[in-house]
């Protein structure tokens, strides 16, 4: 590696960001970049570790050491040409992963992990200003079109793979603008939209047709999709959330967080908001959910002036270090303190809602609680959870926004239509490693088959997926395998 005391030498490091009491004041990004000397330091760290667990934590399989060493050699083009191997989009990844890889490097043993994540978006946005991105257009094309249904991390990833095996692709997006979550449900204080619409632009170039307002199942047959097309792929994610049917439920206030997220985004691009308004302004807001969709719910409300921002979380607190149920290199469940939640919330652990309290004219007023003691059985086996006697109360709630997850994708429409296989969970069902449904000629990949997940997994679901549906069409697959053995040079 670059520097093999590296790691001694140096201890983490992340860039600085804007202050809390004046970020909130607008929908900007505000982590700043580093210097490069700090880059350069950062990259450092990574040893000459003989396993690099890293590669497995991380989804993509993304090659960390040699990237590592390449922006500690100020060689940014290589750095640029090893990431984009296995990550088409970096540039989301580095803004909004949880980092697994970070969880699995070697170093994070005894000491603090190496900033993998920050790395990867500062080669991303050096290769931008550099202008080692260019369209990367197939030399020939193959007279085999695909459909895409859906412009989420995973269709895009699946377009732009299928695309570069020289394979026509139109992608289908039932909204004004392609990118789905990353547009839609991303606060753009953590993704702008100019880096999706960068990205959109790039592969636009490379040959990609995108047709939005199209609701394949609705205003936009599959039956044409299917006449017209080699293959289908299905990647319109997980977007049916997760309920909680309690007394009230119906009162107004209540609100699932993801139309509370997609209207601000919508503000933020200056379009209209068809529906009626959700505003957390001079409420007291209650989130119900202790996920990253949540964490999203309380820095927008803090944006948007709320009185006060409570989370709620059904679990338990986590530790904050990890414990033996939780080994390196596993993926930890530890406590995670956000950028949103520095910017300020309440955070209550192990508190259940038991029912929404209106007032006379319909308007939630209040939530009606009760803390939990949860328990593990002394034989080992899943933990439970009992009411704590005598806890019982209301508090002060004029909006709600429930952030509990996503049950499955949405079944009217497009998968009613086809009469497709599902899974137990209400996933589209499709085989392990081949991505394929029921019917031969359509395949899917992401949230729509793996259920709600990481936008990392997302992609690599799509990569893997665009693999198969090469194979389908071709009877082999040009494209990269996620076993990495094409690297093997580099």
């Amino acid at each position: 590696m670059g520097k093999p005391t590296g790691f001694i030498e140096f201890t983490r490091e992340l860039p600085g960001k804007r202050a809390a009491k004046e970020r909130i004041h607008d929908y900007n990004e505000f982590v700043e970049r580093f210097p490069e000397q700090k880059l350069n330091e950062q990259s450092a760290r990574c040893m000459n570790c003989g396993v690099p667990f890293c590669h497995s934590g991380c989804p993509l399989g993304n090659i960390i050491p040699e990237f590592n060493d390449a922006v500690y050699r100020k060689s940014w083009e290589e750095a640029y040409d090893i990431l984009s191997a296995t990550n088409n989009f970096p540039e989301f990844t580095g803004r909004i992963c949880p980092a697994p890889c970070e969880s699995a490097c070697v170093l994070g043993i005894n000491q603090p992990p190496v900033a993998i994540e920050e790395i990867e978006k500062h080669i991303i946005e050096i290769a931008f200003d550099k202008g080692f991105v260019k369209p990367r257009k197939p030399n020939l094309r193959t007279g085999k079109k695909i459909a895409v249904v859906g412009s989420g991390p995973a269709g895009l990833a699946v377009a732009a793979q299928l695309n570069y095996a020289g394979h026509t692709v139109t992608v289908y997006e039932r909204d004004d603008a392609p990118g789905g979550l990353l547009r839609y449900g991303i606060p753009d204080f953590k993704l702008e939209k100019w880096v999706v619409d960068r990205r959109i632009a790039l592969m636009e170039e490379e040959g990609i047709i995108f047709r939005c307002n199209a609701n394949v199942g609705g205003n936009t047959s599959i039956n044409d999709l299917l006449r017209e097309s080699q293959a289908v792929v299905l990647a319109g994610g997980s977007t049916i959330p997760r309920n909680l049917p309690v007394p009230g439920r119906e009162l107004k206030g209540v609100y699932y967080a993801m139309d509370f997220l997609k209207q601000q985004n919508k503000r933020v691009s200056e379009k209209a908001v068809e529906e009626e308004d959700i505003f957390a302004t001079a409420k007291n807001v209650v989130v119900i959910g202790g996920g990253d969709t949540g964490s999203d719910c309380v820095g927008t409300s803090n944006r948007h002036g709320a009185l006060s921002v409570t989370q709620f979380e059904l679990l338990p607190k986590p530790p904050e270090n990890r414990t033996s149920s939780m080994p390196w290199p596993s993926y930890p469940m530890l406590l995670k303190t956000t950028s949103s939640h520095e910017e300020g919330a309440h955070r209550h652990w192990a508190i259940a809602t038991k029912a929404f309290v209106g007032d006379a004219g319909g308007q939630l007023k209040a939530l009606k609680v009760v803390d939990l003691e949860w328990k593990t059985p002394a034989g080992g086996g899943p933990a439970s959870f009992e009411e704590v006697s005598g806890s019982e109360r209301e508090i002060p709630c004029e909006l709600a926004l429930l952030a509990m997850g996503f049950v499955h994708p949405q079944h009217e429409g497009l998968i009613r239509q086809l009469e497709i296989d599902l899974d137990e969970r209400g996933n589209v069902k499709a085989g392990e490693q081949t991505y394929q449904t029921s019917i031969p000629k359509i395949f899917t990949a992401g949230d729509m088959r793996r259920g709600q997940s990481l936008v990392v997994w997302a992609i690599s679901e799509g990569r893997e997926c665009a693999r198969k549906v090469d194979e389908y069409l071709m009877g082999h697959s040009v494209l990269e395998s996620k076993d990495r053995s094409f690297l093997t040079n580099i």
